[in-house]
Parts: structure tokens; C-alpha cells; sequence
């Protein structure tokens, strides 16, 4: 593992003290340098961070930014903690596109040498299922595309690169958790306060506390004075997750109740990625009524559905068809704050790594480990169901990737030892809710066929459902090729070389259907 402080705001201590004086000063802005120019100067400063600090007025403490390069760490310590929350920014290379090297996979430390040998076996087991599946796709995934593509039969040679990238992207359904990843994440100063307070946290407290140790000895050497502002971490015994299993079953090895949730919540699904909870009555009405509202106006002289369609329309809100987002800082767009939806979610670790990413659409995600009962569990790619004899393999792989994790488990390893051995197939099951305004921008690229598998399939089922209730919303989104139509934009897509194939703008929401 290898932190490295690419960048940071010049002298951030200075910085949030200046920040917090400016709020009191009448000679109108006080500068970084000059909070620390004398003596005196130097111990107001002082005086005043342990103030703010004390009483929680911390907003001085977002100005500072810190830009890290991290890498050799696993996927499982960045989904559980990096992107468990919406205060980042992060760059990480994409499995779906770059073939993963079998040879990096991160190794708790102080395992016996039963257990690490074991380990070891079980990680070499899913990387080596992985090459194979590269593999044994590539024909299934060069069919669909020239099935998609029938002119770029005549050069086949020239979209290899491409097909493996298609093979590449279900294959890694079956690599561990503890697979290596490398990032570029950048945080402000308050952040990284949370980060040192939190980092013993579930799931993996040993990996993200080796991290976040080593940004703050980045940025001590960097501002010692920011530095030394870091509370001591809470310990994993503290947190509320913890106490909950020792008060409930006097043990952490394992969750008695797990395979009954499961069962639970997969039976509530009734076989489909997503379930949206019934919506507020009057939702419709209500964005009407927000939209008047901005522009001053009746319901005699704006009707609830020519607002709704100035608002949702392409055709009228030139901000829907931007690739720069700039929706919330429209004031007519930003009535669509105002509606909320929660959904219950059932996606693969690698999906919902993806999913994540949404940060303004935020989960409730789970203690990984809580969710493990030791029988396969895991979530199978469209490509892989296509063709039964490639399914059965897929199958028998991932039986014995949870034999080796239970194995593992026996032979005395923690459950967060073995949550690195779990396929990125394992499931995440979830509740997640977000606004219209930051759903419609998910909903608009996830439904691009581009989009990861399954959150394109779990965005497609979102608005089906969704037209149930708001048909006179779910009307007007669709995706990004459809909105360009829609606004006159030429070409459709926007993504050139990487078209899909598929003419979705002229398709149906309930057309929306792909293999790769």
C-alpha cells in the first residue's frame, strides 16, 4: 500500500483560521499569512481553532483540499469506506476495462500460516477462474457484437480490443474483493478529520486505519499545525455496529439471523433488482406547484402539466441535455428537489462500486460480513445466463470460491479476513433515496447501454415502476440519446466511437433490453 499527497492547499491550517476570522472581521477579508504573521497573531490563531473545533463549527475546515495517489489497496476497503459517503472526489481504474493482474491482491496481515496459505490458494482459485472466463466469453461476446454491428464483420481483427473489453467486464465477476486497486481521491480538510475519527469503523478497520495513517502522515509533514488537530480514532469496540452483535449474540464470527434476512428481503424483491416504495400522493401536483412557484405564476395561467413538461422536457430545459450538469443551479430545475423516492436494491459488489459513485442518491449499505451464511450467493451476469454450459462452469466457480471462504473461516480466520475472499458478484441488498434532481441525472446515464449491466437494468426497472405511479414524470426520461433527440441535438449519441450499436432513441422504455 503506497499514500502519496499529490497536491494540497498552501498552508490549510492558516487557511480555515483565516476563513473562521473573516466571518468577524470589519476590515473585510484576513488572510492565510496573516493569522500567523506575529507572536500574538499565532496565538489567537491557536485560541480560535480549539474553539471552533470544540463547539463543531467546522465549515472552516472544508476550505483546505487534499489530493492523494493511493495505491495497492482492494476494492473491498474502497467500496466499504472511501466511497461509503459523499464528501470525495475519485478517479479509480476501471475493471471493466483494464485486465486485472492476478498477481496483486491485498493479504491481511498476521494471518497463521494455515489460514494464509489458504488465503493465498483461494485468491490464485478466483484469479485463475477469472483468465478462464476472459477466455471462454470471447466468442459468446464477439456474436452479440457482430449481431450489433454486422458491417464490422469484414474487419474483425480491428475490434478485438474491444470484444476483450466485453469478455473482460463479466469475468470480473468472479475476482475477489481483495483484488488491487489504484485511485486518485481528493478530500477536503473536514473529511479528513472524519477519517481519522471513523477509520476502525466496519468492514475492514485494519486496512482503512493503515490508510488513513498514512494521509495524515502525508499532510503532517506537509502543515504539522493541521495535523496535530486530529482526533484520536473511536475504537471498532465503540462503534454501534459492534456493540449491536456483542449485546445480540456475544460474538462477531457470525450472523445467526443472516440467512433469515435474506430470505426476507429477496422475497420482498420477488425476483427483481429493485422495488420501488409507493411515492408521495400528489407528487405530480406538487412539482407543478414548485415550478409556479419559482416563476410566480397560477395554476390558471401554468397548468400542472405544461410545468411539468417545461421543467422534464429536453425540448424546453436546455440544462437536461448539458454534459456538464449544471441543473442545480437552475432555479426552475431545482424544483425538482422536492420529490423523493426510496427504492430496496439487490446489486453485485462490482455494480454497486459503480452505483456508489452516485453520491447524491445515497444508501443505507451494509456490514458486508452481516449478510454472509456461508451458502453461494452471488449475482449472474446476462452474458454468462445466455449460454447454459458457460452458466453451469460460472456456477460450479463460484461453489468453490465460498467453499475455500468458509474453509478459510474454519482454519480461524475473522470474518473480516475472509470479506476479501468474496466474489465481486457477492450481493449487496440495500435501501437507497434520492431526489428527482440528482435521480433523473442517474437515471439519464445509467440507461445508456453503455451503462454497467446492472445498474442500467436496475434504472430501466426504477422508471418502469415509477410510470406505475407518475407516468406524466417517468415520460420524460429516458436516455441521453433520447433527451438529444428530443432537444434537436445532433448526432443522438454522444458517445462516437463507442456507440452501442442500438438506435435507443427510437426505443421504449420498455424495449430496453442488452446482453453486453
Amino acid at each position: 500500500m503506497r499514500v502519496t499527497l499529490i497536491d494540497s492547499t498552501r498552508n490549510p491550517f492558516d487557511v480555515s483560521i483565516a476563513s473562521a476570522r473573516t466571518c468577524y472581521s470589519s476590515r473585510g477579508i484576513v488572510w492565510p499569512q496573516d493569522v500567523s504573521a506575529t507572536e500574538e497573531a499565532r496565538a489567537l490563531r491557536d485560541r480560535i481553532a480549539q474553539s471552533t473545533l470544540k463547539a463543531g463549527h467546522l465549515t472552516t475546515r472544508q476550505h483546505p483540499q487534499f489530493i492523494f495517489a493511493i495505491e495497492g489497496v482492494s476494492r473491498q476497503m474502497v467500496w466499504s469506506f472511501l466511497h461509503s459517503h459523499p464528501y470525495y472526489n475519485s478517479e479509480q481504474v476501471s475493471q471493466r476495462y483494464v485486465a486485472v493482474k492476478t498477481e496483486h491482491y491485498y493479504t491481511p496481515p498476521g494471518l497463521s500460516s494455515r489460514s494464509k496459505q489458504l488465503y493465498s490458494e483461494a485468491v490464485a482459485f478466483s484469479m485463475h477462474a477469472y483468465e478462464e472466463l476472459c477466455l471462454s466469453l470471447r466468442d459468446l461476446a464477439a456474436q452479440e457484437f457482430f449481431r450489433l454491428f454486422p458491417a464490422r464483420r469484414a474487419k474483425p481483427d480491428r475490434w478485438q480490443a474491444v470484444i476483450k473489453k466485453k469478455a473482460m467486464e463479466v469475468a470480473r465477476y468472479v475476482l475477489p474483493l481483495s483484488t488491487h486497486t489504484y485511485l486518485y481521491h481528493t478530500i477536503n480538510g473536514l473529511t479528513l478529520h472524519r477519517y481519522r475519527k471513523l477509520c476502525r469503523a466496519f468492514d475492514v478497520p485494519e486496512e482503512t486505519t493503515a490508510v488513513v495513517n498514512a494521509m495524515i502522515e502525508a499532510v503532517e509533514k506537509s502543515d504539522p499545525d493541521y495535523a496535530a488537530e486530529f482526533a484520536d480514532p473511536e475504537h471498532l469496540e465503540d462503534t454501534l455496529e459492534y456493540k449491536f452483535f456483542i449485546e445480540s449474540y456475544g460474538q462477531l464470527r457470525n450472523n445467526p439471523d443472516a440467512q433469515n434476512f435474506i430470505e426476507e428481503f429477496d422475497r420482498a424483491l420477488d425476483g427483481k433488482i429493485v422495488r420501488l416504495y409507493a411515492p408521495m400522493e400528489g407528487s405530480e401536483a406538487l412539482l407543478a406547484a414548485a415550478v409556479r412557484t419559482v416563476l410566480g405564476q397560477s395554476q390558471m395561467a401554468l397548468s400542472d402539466a405544461r410545468a411539468i413538461e417545461m421543467v422534464l422536457s429536453p425540448a424546453s430545459n436546455n440544462y437536461l441535455r448539458s454534459t456538464l450538469n449544471e441543473s442545480s443551479l437552475s432555479r426552475t430545475t431545482r424544483a425538482l428537489y422536492n420529490l423523493h423516492y426510496t427504492f430496496q436494491k439487490k446489486l453485485s459488489h462490482t455494480a454497486d462500486s459503480q452505483d456508489q459513485r452516485h453520491r447524491m442518491v445515497p444508501a443505507s449499505r451494509p456490514v458486508l460480513m452481516s449478510h454472509y451464511t456461508g451458502k453461494p450467493d452471488y449475482v449472474t451476469p446476462a452474458l454468462v445466463r445466455s449460454r447454459p454450459q458457460i452458466e453451469d462452469r460460472y456456477a460450479a466457480i463460484m461453489q468453490e470460491i465460498f467453499a475455500r471462504t468458509t474453509a478459510f473461516m474454519d482454519s480461524g480466520g475473522s470474518p473480516e479476513e475472509a470479506s476479501y475472499l468474496l466474489p465481486n458478484a457477492f450481493p449487496v441488498r440495500f435501501y437507497e433515496s434520492g431526489d428527482l434532481l440528482n435521480l433523473h441525472h442517474k437515471w439519464k446515464t445509467r440507461t445508456c447501454y453503455n451503462a454497467q449491466e446492472e445498474i442500467f437494468q436496475a434504472s430501466v426497472e426504477e422508471l418502469q415502476q415509477l410510470s406505475a405511479f407518475q407516468p406524466g414524470i417517468a415520460r420524460w426520461i429516458k436516455a441521453p440519446c433520447w433527451v438529444r433527440k428530443m432537444a434537436g441535438v445532433t448526432p443522438f449519441c454522444p458517445e462516437g466511437d463507442r456507440y452501442c450499436g442500438v438506435p435507443v432513441w427510437d426505443k421504449d422504455l420498455e424495449s430496453y433490453t442488452r446482453l453486453i
